[in-house]
């Protein structure tokens, strides 16, 4: 059988799934897919190629349209949550996307369904792009972390290393954590979006103020 591009990524999303991203290397998944070392570079020339090609299929339909009535703020909003959903499809799928600058028609559609977003209710174009990416990196960050905390030994949780903690952390940073770490991680995600949109919503209103909003 002929080894395809796509094989190459649909095995390695399974070995990242199976072995996670410190795991995930050329020799292991030349094995998985029972080819020679050689067959993999002829697709990919290195592993960063490969991790490229990850992060591209891993965005697939975070850019799919969206319905015209929704309110703009609710449209950021969806598209928060798809790309959440996307990266935790995987094991370490964060980790994957992170650091990766692809230029594929997944990644460009996603960004740039938000920038027109953002430019048609007013944001200069290079402003909508800057907070596309500060967006983009609040999701990838905080689904770092969310997938991070899965792999936390029960035994060793923040109950524990705050126990170990020094200084002695005071009472109420020691609350505040274990609420944090006790807290639903999407619930989590989801404060910190309205967090971030409403810094949005009142740059917009700056700039409507000032007249240099572009509606």
């Amino acid at each position: 059988m002929v080894l395809r591009r796509a094989d190459v990524v649909d095995g390695a999303l399974e070995l990242l799934d199976a072995e996670g991203l410190d795991g995930l290397t050329m020799r292991k998944l030349g094995a998985a897919l029972n080819v020679q070392g050689g067959a993999l570079y002829r697709h990919f020339p290195s592993k960063e190629a490969l991790l490229d090609a990850m992060a591209e299929r891993l965005l697939a339909g975070v850019g799919a349209p969206l319905p015209a009535e929704m309110p703009w703020l609710d449209q950021c909003r969806e598209m928060a949550e798809r790309l959440r959903v996307q990266l935790l499809s995987r094991r370490d799928g964060a980790r994957v996307v992170a650091g990766t600058y692809v230029s594929g028609p997944n990644t460009m559609t996603a960004g740039g369904r938000a920038i027109e977003l953002l430019s048609s209710v007013g944001f200069p174009p290079e402003e909508a792009a800057w907070i596309t990416f500060a967006f983009f990196y609040f999701v990838l960050g905080h689904t770092i972390e969310e997938q991070a905390l899965v792999r936390l030994d029960p035994a060793h949780g923040w109950e524990a290393r705050l126990a170990e903690a020094q200084p002695v952390p005071s009472p109420a940073l020691a609350s505040a954590m274990l609420a944090m770490a006790k807290a639903d991680p999407a619930e989590r995600f989801r404060y910190g979006v309205r967090l971030f949109l409403a810094g949005v919503e009142r740059r917009l209103e700056e700039l409507r103020a000032d007249g240099t909003s572009g509606v």
